[in-house]
């Protein structure tokens, strides 16, 4: 009687180990275990803006756009690429379901630990002080030199509030003079202290380092604030996903390409062309080229002289010029554009290719142009403005002329400064704002540049 007591025991023991350990596995399956498995798709959400993402001369470009790439080539996954109007709007998505990863700077503070969760490469920024550079004597190396000085800010912005505090930390004596955003960005205000307008602003360090790079002659040592972190995220449902971004990153192509990266964005020099004059005295404007313009202004029905002032705004004729960007040769022609032309990218550099393909291209603007420029004359800004910034944004600022009352077949003092206020969030994300931020104003001294060159070269070179 007792061995089969015993024996029913260890059938009952048998059978329950074994049914526990078939409902431990399921559960384990269900909540320890989620897939790993990077998606075929990767959703992502950026904001346009000079750091993150924007278009330039028909390129998608910006440092976390650049990151992206990279991640989704060595993944070997598709990018769809969502650009939100807000940060909310982002975090939004994110929570829906509807995108994957938040490609942007996304602040790492307590508003958004619950709803995020925070990957890939911390940055650090604060907000900083905007100066001349001055000799070390005169150059603010404390905050308490502030006071008595004036210090312009957008009014209603972070840097206000930051230095209003500071004022009152400091008992009071800085002369805190706040502009209406409808008026002026940061950006404005970063180039009227460096031509001089007013003496100081307040930016994030980020931003004064990309202004930076347009601006030699400021200073942007002095930090006012708290290093503030930031990074990517994803959301907290998806901590996988995190960790496989985490790794990725500490891999050595991705930390190189990152270091590519922000020397790029927030080092290499915006303007790097030396300025010089051209002696005309001979009615020559290159020696070298001119023969070049003439032939291939002559396929186009367009003035070689113009074109001329184009390669000379372009690179002072210097065939082996690359840019920040990546535009090359004497009419600093991007390889995503000579591949669109059939022009392999080695070739670029030939001063030939590059005159005959630029003289393609500016015929294809002209032939885009017409139908919103009638004028053939005045038409000619609206082909250099858009040989510079890409067609898309004169597009854009055109139809942003003609919602602000502007006359959007002419380029001075209206579609030219519809153009700049592309670089204003409000009107970037304007439904009629097709392709987001620019910096306008590269584009605006290049059209007075290059038809100033023009003007001059028309006077003293026969056609």
């Amino acid at each position: 009687m007792k061995s089969v007591a015993v024996g029913i025991l260890a059938v009952f023991m048998i059978a329950l180990v074994a049914a526990c350990s078939g409902s431990g596995k399921n559960e384990n399956a269900q909540i320890q275990e989620p897939t790993t498995d990077f998606p075929d798709t990767l959703r992502v959400a950026t904001l346009y803006s000079p750091t993150s993402y924007f278009i330039y001369k028909e390129e998608k470009m910006g440092y976390d756009y650049g990151l992206v790439e990279k991640l989704v080539a060595d993944k070997n996954v598709v990018l769809d690429l969502v650009v939100a109007t807000n940060l909310a709007s982002m975090i939004a998505m994110l929570d829906s379901g509807l995108v994957d990863l938040i490609a942007y700077e996304v602040p790492i503070t307590s508003e958004y630990k619950d709803r995020v969760l925070h990957c890939g490469a911390e940055n650090f920024t604060s907000q900083v002080l905007v100066q001349p550079k001055n000799s070390e004597d005169s150059r603010i190396s404390d905050v308490t030199q502030l006071v008595g000085r004036d210090v312009y800010v957008e009014k209603d912005s972070k840097y206000q509030h930051r230095l209003e505090n500071l004022n009152n930390e400091l008992g009071g004596g800085i002369n805190i003079h706040p502009i209406d955003k409808d008026t002026l960005i940061t950006e404005d205000l970063i180039e009227m202290v460096s031509d001089g307008t007013i003496p100081l602003t307040i930016v994030d360090s980020d931003i004064a380092r990309i202004n930076k790079t347009y601006y030699k002659d400021l200073d942007i040592t002095l930090e006012l604030s708290f290093p503030q972190r930031s990074s990517w995220c994803v959301s907290p449902t998806k901590p996988w996903l995190a960790d496989s971004i985490n790794v990725w990153f500490e891999q050595e192509s991705p930390r190189r390409v990152k270091a590519t990266l922000l020397k790029r964005y927030f080092e290499l020099s915006k303007n790097e062309l030396s300025i010089y004059n051209l002696d005309l005295s001979r009615g020559v404007i290159s020696v070298s080229y001119d023969p070049l313009f003439k032939k291939y202004a002559k396929t186009i029905d367009y003035d070689w002289r113009l074109l001329a002032a184009q390669g000379f705004s372009e690179s002072r004729f210097d065939p082996n010029v690359v840019s920040w960007a990546g535009a090359r040769g004497i009419m600093q022609i991007m390889p995503s554009t000579a591949r669109a032309y059939g022009v392999a990218i080695d070739s670029i550099a030939d001063p030939e290719v590059s005159i005959a393909t630029a003289a393609k291209i500016i015929s294809s603007l002209d032939r885009s142009l017409a139908k919103y420029v009638p004028d053939k004359e005045e038409r000619l800004k609206f082909i250099v403005a858009a040989y510079n910034s890409g067609i898309a944004h004169i597009y854009d600022a055109i139809e942003l002329a003609r919602k602000h009352g502007k006359n959007p077949a002419i380029w001075y003092d209206n579609v030219e400064t519809a153009l700049l206020m592309k670089s204003n969030p409000e009107y970037y994300n304007d439904p009629v704002c097709k392709y987001g931020y620019f910096r306008g104003k590269q584009t605006q001294v290049y059209v007075k540049q290059v038809m100033d060159f023009y003007e001059r070269f028309k006077r003293e070179v026969p056609l």
